[in-house]
């Protein structure tokens, strides 16, 4: 790497000369050793920046099913473990753009990250995406920026596939006292909608349309459960959040959807499966509350929208004999699963994904309920739709 020479005297004796040598080779090979280093650390640096950190190629994240023309390659695992503080940033940074020139799409920034620190979130630095954002309303493209990124489009996927339906436009019913300004009310509601209760008005918005799955102003605790060892009837991994609360407590609509399950199992008791419109996501609602668990107009084949009340938090499940309470602790077992082909609904190849971080986020939106004369339910004050 460097080449030195030495130059030694005539009348210097041969072990002087032997010394000096030796001591010479050894500071040789002490500098190379860290130039070495520091370029080795040099370089592991700049790898871990734009590496992913897992192993292996795409073929790790991919797969396929079907033959000739009916083929189909498909994302086969997705570990999502974005922070609720990342996503915090993300979406404000995608409402603020939203009628600017320049909008900021929030999965998009995310995806980004996502290539970035190889989906390890634990690394994520607010000035990063600070830094991101203002390179691309300075005039970069994402295209650009993510050029050498070899895994972007994979996290634009998968990320995509789990908060897609979550912001976006929407009509929201407020309080009149509440109101914009006049050109911010939504003009596809007929006017003798309007007129019919006068103390509220419609508007449009852009924004979070998705919702907490605990209504507001209903108490609960949580942690980080998923991957928790499970043993009842067989060992198995935690698949999804636990939220603690008190009995009774309205369960909202995450998402607009439909009801694709709705009945007793005896792992999550009374429960509710929700489809997401575009196919993408399925909501898994479990132990629900003996004896009245969902709402009287739900079915399956329901349509629900984002913000609805579709059931109430108990402790149900870990039997056979349906309406059994076998959970200690009343809470709401809350699932997600990601479906990017049909044949991963059921069977050994479910994606489910962590929803702690996903909970936290949404936390910012929970829908206001009030307890329905006569009855055991409770319905929202306040209707939302989607466009």
């Amino acid at each position: 790497m460097f080449s030195f020479r030495h130059f030694s005297s005539p009348d210097t004796d041969s072990d002087s000369t032997e010394e000096n040598t030796s001591g010479s080779l050894g500071l040789i090979i002490y500098v190379e050793a860290v130039l070495l280093t520091i370029l080795s650390l040099s370089f592991l640096s700049n790898y871990l920046e734009h590496a992913p950190l897992f192993s292996g190629t795409k073929n790790t994240l991919y797969t396929s099913a079907g033959q000739g023309n009916e083929e189909r390659t498909f994302i086969k695992w997705v570990d999502f473990s974005v922070t609720s503080e990342a996503m915090t940033q993300a979406f404000r940074l995608d409402v603020d753009t939203c009628q600017s020139d320049i909008h900021l799409d929030w999965i998009q920034l995310l995806a980004y990250l996502g290539a970035r620190y190889g989906g390890d979130f634990s690394r994520y630095q607010s000035s990063d995406l600070t830094g991101l954002s203002e390179e691309l309303l300075a005039g970069a493209s994402m295209e650009e920026l993510t050029e050498n990124m070899e895994y972007y489009d994979y996290y634009l996927e998968a990320y995509g596939a789990v908060l897609d339906g979550l912001v976006g436009i929407y009509e929201e019913e407020i309080p009149a006292s509440q109101a914009p300004p006049q050109d911010w009310l939504s003009e596809s509601v007929p006017a003798t909608a309007k007129e019919t209760d006068p103390e509220t008005v419609w508007v449009t918005k852009y924004g979070l349309k998705g919702f907490s799955p605990i209504a507001k102003g209903f108490p609960y605790s949580d942690y980080d459960d998923f991957g928790d060892a499970r043993d009842y009837g067989y060992r198995r991994l935690h698949l999804g959040h636990d939220m603690m609360g008190q009995v009774g407590t309205p369960i909202i609509a995450v998402e607009s959807g439909t009801v694709e399950a709705l009945g007793w199992n005896q792992y999550g008791g009374w429960r509710i499966g929700i489809r997401s419109f575009d196919k993408k996501r399925y909501y898994y609602y479990a132990h629900l509350r003996k004896n009245y668990p969902y709402q009287s107009t739900l079915a399956v084949g329901s349509t629900v929208r984002a913000g609805d009340v579709i059931g109430y938090l108990g402790r149900t499940g870990y039997s056979p004999q349906e309406n059994t309470n076998n959970i200690k602790e009343p809470h709401l077992h809350f699932g997600l699963q990601l479906i990017f082909d049909e044949s991963q609904k059921e069977g050994n190849n479910e994606i489910w994904i962590s929803c702690y971080e996903l909970v936290k986020f949404l936390r910012q939106n929970q829908c206001l309920t009030e307890k329905t004369p006569g009855t055991k339910e409770w319905h929202r004050v306040y209707e939302t739709r989607d466009f």
